[in-house]
Parts: structure tokens; sequence; C-alpha cells
């Protein structure tokens, strides 16, 4: 890593903030505005995101969601190359993205990456194919136990067993994806650092635990199904979520939190990638400098749709100056013992991954028949 040719951090200022939102698009309205094909999670082409780089670049996202990492390697099989010009992936799919040749190679040389909170997301998993960058880490959060606080005290959500609590029984949610939770099992039955290595022993035991909740389960719920649940007291216990959906309904009042267990959490992880073929990619390399910047870190940190940690020093430290509020709820001061930094350093905390023995399609069959058990 420290042979790496890497920018400054003046580079990254001037590239990240200035170049972003400077010539040779600022000054063109009389130009037509350029369309930029994004497909993200929801919420990243949204106003309060992107309407500051719209408005000084002369661009419009024209934004396309999806929820999960399957959804969205199925959308872009389904389009024609130069479909899309920016793509938000989860970090796990990036590599899948790359060997099907939908994605463009990045210079790492333009990103900051000396400004990093953490050397993992300098060369983050999949993200690079031996000397080439294909992907931009820009945002990241942490899944655990999230709860009803009246319903499950925070002795209880120390621990994933809180899901299988009697007073609970048919108020416990999935978000319905079966990465996140079949993960979560996969921690609950001790497997740490090699939740997603599992072989047939492990596998078949993930799913015996898993079948084993599926009396105190309620439902299965898309974002909006999710939030709307845990608003109004329908579910008590959310599985393969965290502080990304309690975290609005905490701001707001709700008797809501989400909590890294003892067995341990899993980190989700959003990085920006240029679609192959895409005709706009130096505007969309300097949005994703944008992102990457102080001011675009604390954009991401509040973003309306779901909060998330920043990645860089220089995004803590405006974070903690523009929103010290935010930054102490989700525990981003510099010496906070429960940090999400100190955390990953901790081993507390695994990186969501694909299964390596098993497809995803072997999970999600798996997933198919547990919901309709």
């Amino acid at each position: 890593m420290d042979e790496r040719n890497f920018a400054s951090r003046r580079e990254i200022l001037k590239y990240g903030s200035a170049a972003a939102l400077s010539a040779p698009f600022v000054g063109r309205a009389w130009a037509a505005t350029t369309e930029i094909n994004m497909l993200a999670w929801y919420g990243h082409g949204e106003p309060d995101i992107v309407g500051a780089f719209e408005e000084a670049n002369n661009v419009k996202f024209v934004p396309k969601y999806y929820a999960g990492g399957d959804n969205m390697l199925a959308l872009v099989a389904q389009s024609p190359p130069g479909t899309y010009d920016v793509i938000l992936s989860d970090a796990e799919f990036v590599q899948q993205l790359n060997a099907a040749g939908y994605i463009e190679p990045l210079n790492a040389d333009e990103y900051p990456f000396d400004d990093m909170l953490h050397e993992d997301f300098q060369m983050f998993p999949g993200h690079w194919d031996g000397e080439t960058l294909f992907s931009v880490m820009v945002r990241f959060g942490h899944l655990g136990v999230s709860y009803n606080t009246t319903a499950i005290s925070a002795e209880e959500a120390s621990s994933y067993s809180c899901f299988w609590k009697p007073e609970v029984k048919g108020k416990v949610g999935h978000f319905d994806w079966h990465l996140p939770s079949l993960g979560m099992m996969s921690l609950y039955n001790g497997n740490g650092a090699g939740l997603w290595n599992l072989d047939n022993a492990a596998w078949e035991k993930v799913q015996e635990t898993t079948l084993s909740l599926r009396p105190q389960v309620g439902g299965y719920f898309d974002f909006g199904g999710t939030f709307n649940n845990l608003k109004n007291g329908e579910m008590l216990a959310m599985c393969g979520i965290g502080d990304w959906i309690t975290g609005i309904l905490e701001k707001d009042g709700a008797p809501v939190a989400s909590v890294i267990p003892k067995e341990g959490g899993i980190q989700w992880t959003e990085s920006y990638c240029i679609g192959k073929g895409s005709a706009k990619a130096d505007i969309v390399k300097a949005f994703i400098q944008y992102m990457l910047s102080p001011e675009g870190q604390v954009k991401s940190a509040q973003m309306a749709a779901y909060p998330a940690n920043v990645i860089t020093k220089g995004g803590r430290d405006a974070l903690n100056a523009a929103d010290p509020m935010e930054a102490e709820r989700t525990n981003q001061t510099p010496d906070n013992p429960m940090n999400p930094i100190t955390l990953i350093r901790e081993g507390r905390i695994h990186y969501r991954d694909i299964p390596q023995q098993q497809t995803l399609e072997d999970w999600n069959d798996f997933w198919s028949e547990y919901k309709n058990a």
C-alpha cells in the first residue's frame, strides 16, 4: 500500500470539492443539461445528495433504484452497455460486475485513499483486480440487532438470541434479502470470521437455526415495509438491518435502536463504479470525487433516505463540525470506544460477502423455502 502513489490530501481537496464543482461544468447554463443515468439504492439520486452537484455542473441525475445486490446484477445484465453511467454497488458484488465486464477501470491516483479512516478501505476486498482499481468505497454501516426498546432490553439485545424471545413471537421481521439475515444466523452459530465460508455441515446448521426462528417471524419486508413496521410497532425486532433504518426512526423519537451483539456484526459497504461504455465518465469521476470530499461525506452521513458512516478523516472532521449531534449519535467521534472504526479493529465487525462454498442461488433458494415454511 505504501508503494502506491495515491493523491495527496491537498490534491483530493482540489479534485473532490473544487474541481467537482467548477470548470468546465460550472457557468454553462446556456448548455443543455447533461443527464446522468444512475443505478443505486434508494436515496442516492435525491436532491439532498446530488442537488448541489447538479446545480453547479449543469447535470441531472436520472436514478433507477434497486434493493439487494442480486437485483442490481440482474438489472445491469439486462441492459445494453452504456445504459448506466454510475452504478452504486454493494462492495461484495463489485467482483461480479468486473468479471462480467460491466464496469470501467479507474485511476487510483484520482481518489483520496491516503485520507481513509481504515487501511482496509484503501484496498477494499474485490475493488481491485491486481493493480487495477474498479470501484471506490464511499460509505458504510453496520448490521446487528435492531429492536424496539420497550420490548427488548439493551442487555437482551446484546445477543441475536433476543429474536427468539417468547414475548416477541410473531413480531420479528426480516429485511427481505438473504445475505444479511443468513449472515446473522451464521454469526449466532459461532462461525465468526468464517461466516460466509461454510462447509456442508455448517451450512445445514445455519438452515436449521434459521428455520427455528420461523415461528417468531411476522413478515418479510422491503425498505418501506421494514421502516413502517418498526415505526408503528407492528414489528418489535428486525433481523437483517441496522442503524441505516433505525437511525431515521430514532432521530424522529421512535423507541428503536440497533446494536452490535456479542456474536459480532456485519458491515455493509457501498461503492461507486463507472458503467461500461458510459459516455460521461469524466463527470461521473468528478461526482465520485465530490462524494469523497468533506462536503460530500457529510451529505452522505446525513442522507435523508438512510444514514451511513463517513470513510475519510476529512469527512469525520467535517461531520463533527457540521453536525455534532449526528456524529455523537452514530459514535463517529474520534475517541468514542464504540466508534465504527474501533469495532472493525477489534474484530467485532465482519465485511459482508457472498457465499464461498455455496452459490448465491443456493442461499436464495433456501431463503424462498424459509419464507414459505
